[in-house]
C-alpha cells in the first residue's frame, strides 16, 4: 500500500496503543509527534524513536487544555500535520452511583471534547493544504456497552457520532474522518482494567481475562497494536479518499453476535 510522506500527531502516545501507531509511521519514514500531557514519559519515548534513526518529536500536549492545544498547533508550524490520530484516553471502572463527578468529567474532556477540540485546532490547516486524515481511536466501547462503564462508553459512543458530522463538514475536500473500534489490545491501560474489573467483580484476573474480555470475541486473541497501526495507515492512503465518516469494528467477531 503506498502512503505519501506524512506529518503525523498522535495524541495519547507515550505508551499502549498511541505509542505503537506512532512506531508504526516513523519506521516507515514519516515525520511523527509524539504527544502526551506526560512530557517526560512522550519525551522518553521520542527520544528512543530518533536513536532508531526516524524522525520523532516528543511534545507535551493536555487534550483538555485550550493552551496547550493552542502551544501544539504553534509548535507544528505553518505545515501543520495530514494525519491526527486522537488517541489520548483514560478509563475509571466504578458503576454510577459511586462514580465521581469530576472523574467522569474527566474522561469525556479527554475523549470526546479533547479529540474535538484538537481536530477544530487543525482543521483550518488541512483545508489550506487540500488534504487531511483524521482518525479516532474509540473502542468495541464505541458500539457496544459492559457495566462500570458509563463514562467511558459514552465517551467513545460520541466519537462516531462526532466522525459523521465532521464528515459531513469536510465533504468538499479531500479530508476524511474515520473511527476504529478494536476490542481489548493488551496495554498498560486494559491491564489496569483487568486489576479494576478484578475487583468489581470479585474475580480473580485471569478468570476476568477470560470470561469477561475475551469470551466475547470469538477468535478469543487480544487485539495487537500493529493490526491498528496497518488500519490507521490504510485510512491514511489516497485509496480511502471515499473512506469518511465510518466506524471499523477490530473485535474478533465480537459484533458478529
Amino acid at each position: 500500500m503506498s502512503v505519501r510522506p506524512l506529518r503525523v500527531l498522535v495524541t495519547g502516545a507515550a505508551s499502549g496503543i498511541g505509542l505503537g501507531i506512532a512506531r508504526h509511521f516513523a519506521e516507515r519514514g514519516h515525520a511523527v509527534w509524539l504527544s502526551d500531557r506526560d512530557a517526560g514519559a512522550v519525551g522518553q519515548a521520542a527520544a528512543a524513536a530518533r536513536e532508531l534513526g526516524w524522525n520523532a518529536t516528543g511534545l507535551e500536549l493536555d487534550v483538555t487544555s485550550a493552551g496547550h492545544i493552542d502551544a501544539a498547533v504553534a509548535a507544528l508550524g505553518p505545515q501543520g500535520v495530514d494525519l491526527l490520530v486522537n488517541n489520548a484516553g483514560l478509563q475509571h471502572v466504578a458503576s454510577l452511583d459511586e462514580f465521581p463527578r469530576e472523574r467522569w468529567e474527566l474522561l469525556v474532556a479527554v475523549m470526546l471534547t479533547g479529540a474535538a477540540m484538537l481536530t477544530r485546532a487543525l482543521l483550518p490547516g488541512m483545508r489550506q493544504r487540500g488534504f487531511g486524515r483524521i482518525v479516532n481511536v474509540g473502542s468495541i466501547h464505541s458500539l457496544v456497552a459492559s457495566p462500570y462503564k458509563s463514562a467511558y462508553v459514552a465517551a467513545k459512543h460520541g466519537l462516531i457520532g462526532f466522525a459523521k458530522t465532521i464528515a459531513l463538514e469536510t465533504a468538499d475536500t479531500d479530508i476524511t474522518i474515520n473511527t476504529i473500534c478494536p476490542s481489548y489490545v493488551r496495554t498498560p491501560l486494559v491491564d489496569a482494567q483487568i486489576a479494576a474489573q478484578a475487583k468489581a467483580h470479585g474475580l480473580p484476573e485471569q478468570q476476568v481475562i477470560e470470561e469477561i474480555m475475551l469470551r466475547p470475541m470469538p477468535k478469543r486473541a487480544f487485539v495487537t497494536v500493529e493490526e491498528l497501526g496497518g488500519i490507521v495507515e490504510f485510512l491514511a492512503s489516497d485509496v480511502a479518499r471515499n473512506v469518511t465518516g465510518q466506524w471499523i469494528a477490530v473485535d474478533g467477531g465480537w459484533t458478529c453476535q
